[in-house]
């Protein structure tokens, strides 16, 4: 089976969001299909897009695992953005969570390095 990700999250502001995950994924988005979307291509064929909707923003939670936890979480501090949380679980898959300013939460997890 092959898999391909279009994964939406509603924002109030689309400006303001912009900017967030963009410090969020590393990177400008990878494009803008019209005037209230804007998309990043995290990995071949897996996309996460945010959409000017503020009546339906704040209630996207998502997760990515990563091959190395510690490095993305290093690159997402460098860029100025604080974890809102952090677990580990029993079988030693941590995973960290931010939150943007609407309540949608990202997590990314991953095995210890």
């Amino acid at each position: 089976m092959s898999l391909n990700l279009f994964a939406g999250i509603s924002v109030t502001d689309l400006a303001t969001a912009q900017g967030w995950y963009t410090r969020l994924f590393g990177a400008a988005p990878s494009f803008f299909p019209n005037d209230v979307e804007a998309v990043w291509e995290l990995a071949e064929n897996r996309f996460v897009y945010i959409e000017q909707r503020p009546e339906h923003a704040g209630h996207t939670l998502n997760t990515l695992i990563v091959d190395d936890l510690d490095a993305t979480v290093v690159g997402i501090t460098e860029r100025g953005l604080t974890p809102s949380s952090t677990e580990t679980y029993d079988n030693g898959v941590r995973k960290i969570t931010y939150t943007d300013a609407d309540g949608n939460e990202t997590g990314f997890g991953g095995l210890p390095a």
